[in-house]
C-alpha cells in the first residue's frame, strides 16, 4: 500500500475491533500534549499538593465540588 486512498480502503475493510485498535495506535504516535518541562512542572506541583494535603492543608472535597460549576463556566 502506497497511497492514502489504498490505506483508507483497507482500513474501511477492517472489523470494528481492529479499526479501534488502529485508531488507538495512531493516537499513541502523536506528539505528547505537553513538553518534558511542562510535565516536570506538573508533577512537581502535584507532589507539592500531596505534601500539603498530607500536612492537613487543603480544600475539602465538598468545597471543590461546590466550586467546580464556577470553574467550568470560566
Amino acid at each position: 500500500m502506497s497511497t492514502i486512498t489504498e490505506i483508507q480502503s483497507a482500513i474501511g475493510k477492517l472489523p470494528a475491533k481492529e479499526r479501534s485498535a488502529l485508531a488507538a495506535w495512531l493516537r499513541s504516535q502523536d506528539k505528547p500534549l505537553m513538553s518534558e518541562r511542562e510535565e516536570a512542572a506538573l508533577l512537581a506541583s502535584l507532589d507539592k499538593a500531596a505534601t500539603e494535603l498530607d500536612a492537613g492543608r487543603g480544600v475539602p472535597v465538598e468545597r471543590v465540588r461546590e466550586m467546580m460549576g464556577q470553574w467550568l463556566t470560566k
